[in-house]
């Protein structure tokens, strides 16, 4: 259930960058969002420890900053493999995209998600 409430989320936050971020991000609708929303959660899966275990070295030395460049590449890699469908245009604005995510989901799994467990128990 977690992981589609975050699936959810990002489908959502997609939509809003989409929305706001038009010249630099272009999205077909609310379903291309929702795939590349499940694609990108695949993909920190199933790639993103492969990229996190190979750059370790450089993780270690940039005190974890590094995994935004990660966080980046696993968007380049869901928006080649959307196509047409999802869009981000340079590298520059999938890392910033990758931070203001990060920022994003930290902030609703702070302030939403934990207090509700919290009160579950």
């Amino acid at each position: 259930m977690r992981w589609l409430i975050g699936c959810l989320i990002n489908a959502v936050l997609f939509m809003a960058l989409a929305g706001y971020f038009h010249e630099s991000f272009y999205l077909t609708g609310f379903m291309a969002a929702l795939q590349a929303s499940i694609l990108l959660s695949i993909l920190n899966v199933l790639v993103r420890p492969l990229l996190i275990l190979f750059t370790l070295p450089v993780t270690i030395l940039t005190m974890g900053l590094f995994l935004f460049v990660i966080n980046a590449i696993t968007l380049e890699l869901t928006d080649w493999l959307m196509g047409s469908s999802f869009e981000i245009h340079g590298f520059g604005m999938a890392m910033f995209f990758a931070v203001l995510m990060s920022l994003v989901n930290l902030v609703i799994q702070k302030t939403i998600l934990e207090p509700s467990r919290k009160s579950k128990h």
